[in-house]
C-alpha cells in the first residue's frame, strides 16, 4: 500500500488535535533521544523537537512516500518497520500517534520496549477506537458483498487489532510502569461533497484501493459514497463525522 500525504493532509487540524492531547501528558523535561513511531509526514515530530529542543529527534515511518514529504527543523527522519524497531539505550520519550493500528504485534512489541526503555522513559500513544462505526462497518460490509467478496478476501483485517483504554493500562501497571490511560471521542465537522469518504480515502480505505483497478475504484468508491451519505448526513454548517480515539501514556519509575 502507498501513502498519499497529500490525502492525509487535506483533514490535518481533526488529525493533530489528538496528537497535542497525547503528547500534552508526558512529563519528561529534558529527554535525551525522542522518537516518533509512525511519523507520516512529519509535521508533528517537528512539534516534539520544538517542545525539546536540546534533544535528538527522530521520526520513523513505514512509507517512502510519507518520509520524502517528511521536513522539519532539528529532526531526523527515516523509513524503517515500527515491527523492527528496538530503542536505544538514551531513548527517554516513545511516541506513536494513530500507527499501531496497523501493527497486529504491537502488544508483544509494548511489552519488549517497556522492558529496555530505561528509568524514567515515557511511552505515549493514541489509535483509533471506531472500527465499529459506520465509516468502518459499511467498509467492511461492502467489502465483503457479493460483488466484492471474492476480489477483496480479507484486505480488511488489520480492523479491530487495538484494545481499550483498561487493556492498555493494565499491559503497562503489570510490568511496573505507571499508567494514564482514556478516549476520546471527537466530533469533527467536515465540510465538502462526500467528507467522510475523503476521510477515509487517506487512511482506512488505502488496502481496497491498493487491490482495485481504477474502474472498480470507481465502482467501490460510488457504492461506498451512498452508504456514507445516509450514516452522515449533511447538515447546515457541515458533517458530523464522530470519532472515538484510544489513549496510553506510561511512565517507567
Amino acid at each position: 500500500m502507498q501513502w498519499d500525504p497529500g490525502q492525509y493532509g487535506k483533514f490535518a487540524g481533526e488529525r493533530d488535535r489528538p496528537f497535542a492531547d497525547l503528547v500534552g501528558r508526558v512529563g519528561a523535561s529534558a529527554p535525551r533521544r525522542v522518537v516518533d513511531l509512525g511519523c507520516g509526514p512529519g509535521t508533528l515530530t517537528g512539534l516534539l523537537a520544538q517542545r525539546w529542543p536540546e534533544a535528538s529527534v527522530e521520526g520513523i515511518d513505514s512509507s517512502p512516500e510519507m518520509i520524502a514529504a517528511a521536513s522539519a527543523a532539528g529532526v531526523t527522519f527515516r523509513v524503517g518497520d515500527i515491527a523492527a524497531w528496538r530503542p536505544s539505550p538514551d531513548t527517554d520519550v516513545v511516541v506513536s500517534n494513530a500507527a499501531f493500528q496497523w501493527v497486529p504485534t504491537h502488544r508483544s512489541l509494548l511489552r519488549d520496549w517497556a522492558a529496555a526503555l530505561p528509568a524514567g522513559a515515557w511511552l505515549a500513544w493514541q489509535v483509533p477506537g471506531n472500527f465499529d462505526s459506520p465509516s468502518h462497518a459499511l467498509m467492511r460490509s461492502l467489502a465483503q458483498s457479493p460483488r466484492w467478496k471474492d476480489r477483496l478476501g480479507d484486505v480488511l483485517r488489520h480492523d479491530h487489532t487495538v484494545d481499550p483504554p483498561s487493556a492498555y493500562a493494565r499491559l503497562l501497571l503489570d510490568l511496573g510502569w505507571d499508567a494514564d490511560a482514556w478516549e476520546t471521542t471527537y466530533v469533527h465537522v467536515l465540510t465538502g461533497t462526500d467528507p467522510v469518504l475523503e476521510w477515509v480515502r487517506g487512511t482506512g480505505l488505502r488496502p481496497i484501493l491498493a487491490v482495485l483497478t481504477e474502474a472498480e475504484r470507481v465502482e467501490f468508491e460510488g457504492s461506498f459514497a451512498a452508504l456514507l451519505r445516509d450514516a452522515y448526513p449533511p447538515g447546515r454548517a457541515g458533517t458530523l463525522f464522530p470519532f472515538r480515539r484510544i489513549f496510553c501514556v506510561g511512565h517507567k519509575p
